[in-house]
């Protein structure tokens, strides 16, 4: 769908002009108060030096120009009466946000004390990047905000996240120059090809070209416009630019690339809405150049500052100890004619708020920033439908994604018409075996198609784009504006976003604790193809860490879970798609896996987080056991109780105790995470003097970690992958990492008093076994017949 002919748009008018420009002066007064002042916030009195701030923190450069961004929105959501959301790229101008949020009143009603006046704009100055007070970037506690800013590289993202399938939103999404020279920036560009314009909304890219980052240059800004110009057509889009440093200009400049860019899409939408056009549209956007820290000093100590990377933070840095800094800082100030922007009171005049939007149309007001308040539970189905029937422990294999893939079929299926649910990945949903959800819906695609393309559908709510940060930030853009998710990767790969994940993490710290903020669906990540069964991949592709970097975080906010077959996965994943305001992290391989607990008993387990398995050990209850064989993870549950078998063949009498683990922060104490256990909760299922042999899924440090101040720590023994890999066969793998069958085995009779003597035969023959086995697999290629056809026999 190319673009679309238009009429141009109306100029502004002279009274137009003043009311946008009166907004704009009162907001870039109300950002350098923020950034200087703590007292005298009218300028009632000449400035003295203890009207400001000791430590002058925050960000100028930007805020002019996110100022002119947010005052032109005001003007097009009245208008037009949008529905409308933006974004803020350039996280650094909180100063901006923040100043129009209190202009338009959210401010107020959300912290009633910074009321609009005098006494409230003094408060919202001195609460500015100020002990007890507000970050210096656009944050959790900013109305109107979803979008943390502290990291760039995520703005674009984020916007096509919260537009897909709320068709009446339009998202303005402004991106700083430097934002633009990221990774993740430059592929979330490609978002446009799976933009629905029947189901989706509108993102509008503004990119915001002031010309530096902290100290240098930003590369964009020094493009030719022309070659600028080609980049972003390459891209599937259609610029629209604003060049200037005449404020009356470029508001009329910028008054007419809105119009004109809205009227765009609107005629997009109307064509495959209405007229059933087909093909991707080429979605308009803005290319905004305005000078960095725009009206601010022109030079500060002879040096220029406006229109360079001086500008960047805060122009006159000694005001309190330089006179003539001082004066320069009033001059600046006043240069605003606050006398005109705000009377007496303090409260801003009838023609600075005549622009902005009323009640929820209201960038700080609308309830697309609060997405917990327009959040639906998800109709999930009942997991006996799709529980795999255990007769006998150990004996059936299944595929515990795949049976998962069913799940999430339905869940798609009955969320077709409500379009609140998606499933994004790097081109792996069929790969980690989920491609039953075909059946409910395609993966969305605007491109055109061929006829060997499967399941591709313009309409399609499975996200594939070989991007994990573009995966990441779609679906936080989703779950912050009201909707559920699901995210699978390879578990190796994970780690790409693993800065993005610790920011939402942050995110859903911070808004705990903000009584307004609706809690929202948690970030659910579903990780296979994980490390002990990417034999065919090898080394590159081995890497469990993802779990150790997510329990580094707020315990508030984080779970990790690892199912150790179907039914257990179907239970973790149905707590994960009720939970709210988590990161909830699941590991499960794709590969079959033996079938342990039955639906109910998978409830209990899961529900209890760690248990006793008392059908795979052989203690008796009438004296403690002798060793304790602990597990989590597939593939340690498998190795553990294939060594508990061999334990209950060569040594009968032995009293061994088999533990498996779903959920790994029950290990913590009680008082370190709400899952972990007391020290009498550890200590009877663990006991507190006999030896632990724990076969871990990931790195076995993170196990010590996590118990290392348990009572009986000194007798933990873990066992994992310790970045030993290649390509091999499955059970090799193991056995490279000594988490195997035999090599636990030989690590009870090492560790149980008396064993080592008395059993020395049977630690022999285990020994013999793993050597038999590495000139097996070298010959033959394939695992030892005992390994690859062992069932449980207890």
């Amino acid at each position: 769908m190319s673009a679309v002919p238009h009429e141009a748009p109306a100029p502004l008018t002279d009274a137009e002009l003043a009311a946008l420009d009166a907004h704009w002066r009162a907001a870039n007064y109300l950002a350098v108060g923020q950034i200087y002042l703590m007292a005298n916030p009218l300028l009632t009195e000449p400035l003295r030096p203890e009207h400001v701030k000791p430590r002058l923190l925050g960000h100028w450069g930007t805020s002019p120009g996110l100022n002119l961004v947010h005052t032109h929105l005001n003007r097009v959501i009245r208008a037009r009466d949008l529905d409308a959301l933006c974004i803020w790229g350039p996280g650094h101008g909180g100063p901006a946000v923040l100043a129009n949020s209190w202009l338009e009143g959210t401010y107020t009603e959300t912290y009633p004390d910074l009321t609009r006046d005098a006494a409230g704009m003094g408060r919202l100055f001195k609460q500015f990047s100020f002990p007890g007070g507000v970050p210096s970037h656009v944050a959790p506690e900013t109305p109107g905000s979803l979008h943390e800013g502290g990291e760039l590289g995520y703005s674009l993202s984020h916007a096509y996240g919260a537009a897909f399938d709320h068709p009446d939103l339009t998202v303005a999404c402004v991106i700083g120059d430097g934002e633009a020279e990221t990774g993740p920036l430059a592929a979330s560009w490609h978002s446009n090809k799976f933009l629905d314009p029947v189901h989706d909304g509108a993102v509008l890219p503004i990119l915001h070209l002031n010309g530096y980052k902290i100290a240098n240059p930003t590369v964009l800004a020094r493009l030719p416009e022309t070659e600028l110009d080609e980049l972003l057509r390459g891209y599937g889009h259609d610029p629209v630019h604003v060049t200037g440093d005449d404020p009356a200009a470029v508001h009329r400049a910028l008054a007419r690339a809105m119009d004109t860019a809205l009227d765009r899409i609107a005629a997009f939408q109307r064509a495959a809405r209405e007229d059933g056009a087909t093909g991707r549209p080429r979605w308009p956007m803005i290319v905004l150049r305005t000078p960095k820290g725009w009206t601010g000093p022109a030079e500060v100590d002879g040096k220029q500052v406006e229109g360079t990377w001086r500008a960047h933070q805060v122009p006159l840095a000694g005001v309190r100890d330089n006179p003539e800094h001082l004066r320069e800082l009033e001059r600046w100030l006043r240069s605003y004619r606050p006398e005109e922007l705000f009377d007496q009171t303090g409260a801003p005049r009838p023609a600075v708020l005549s622009g902005i939007p009323e009640g929820s149309r209201r960038l700080g007001a609308t309830p697309y920033a609060n997405g917990g308040l327009l959040l639906r539970d998800l109709p999930l189905p009942s997991l006996d439908t799709y529980a795999v029937a255990v007769d006998k422990p150990g004996t059936a294999l299944h595929e515990p994604t795949r049976v998962l893939g069913d799940v999430l079929r339905d869940v798609m299926a009955a969320t077709a018409d409500r379009r609140d649910f998606r499933l994004v990945g790097p081109d792996e949903t069929a790969s980690n075996r989920l491609q039953a959800v075909y059946a409910a819906s395609g993966k969305a695609w605007q491109e055109r198609t061929l006829p060997v393309d499967e399941d591709l559908d313009p309409h399609g709510r499975v996200m594939e784009i070989l991007s994990e940060h573009t995966c990441q930030g779609w679906l936080e853009g989703y779950l912050l504006t009201g909707r559920h998710g699901l995210f699978s990767c390879y578990e190796a790969f994970v780690h790409i976003v693993d800065s993005m994940v610790n920011q939402h993490i942050k995110w859903l710290r911070v808004t705990r604790r903000l009584p307004w903020r609706a809690p929202i669906a948690s970030l659910n990540y579903l990780l296979t193809s994980h490390v002990w069964r990417q034999d065919h991949n090898g080394f590159s592709h081995q890497d469990p860490g993802f779990v150790d970097h997510i329990l580094n975080k707020s315990p508030e906010a984080v779970r990790v879970y690892l199912p150790p077959d179907a039914n257990t996965l179907l239970s973790v994943a149905d707590h994960a798609l009720r939970s709210r305001d988590y990161v909830n992290v699941i590991v499960a391989g794709k590969q079959p896996c033996f079938d342990w607990l039955t639906m109910d008993q998978a409830r209990v387990h899961c529900a209890r987080g760690a248990g006793i398995w008392d059908w795979a050990g052989t203690e008796d209850g009438s004296r403690e056991p002798d060793v304790v064989l602990a597990c989590a993870g597939d593939v340690p549950t498998q190795e553990v109780l294939a060594a508990a078998q061999l334990l209950r063949h060569h040594l009968p009498d032995l009293a061994v105790r088999v533990v498996n683990v779903v959920d790994i922060a029950r290990l913590l104490p009680s008082g370190e995470h709400p899952h972990g256990m007391s020290d009498f909760e550890y200590d009877g299922l663990f006991t507190p003097g006999k030896p632990v042999i724990f076969a871990y899924h990931g790195y076995p440090w993170l196990i010590h970690r996590l118990a290392y101040r348990r009572t009986g720590h000194q007798h933990l023994h873990v066992r994992g992958y310790k970045e030993i890999g290649t390509t091999t066969t499955p059970f090799d793998m193991v056995v490279g990492n000594d988490m195997d069958r035999y090599r636990l085995v030989m690590d009870v009779i090492d560790r149980v008093p008396g064993l080592v003597v008395r059993a020395a035969a049977v630690r022999q023959r285990m020994e013999d076994v793993r050597l038999r086995h590495h000139a097996h697999i070298r010959e033959h290629g394939v695992d030892l017949p005992e390994v690859a056809d062992w069932t449980w026999e207890g």
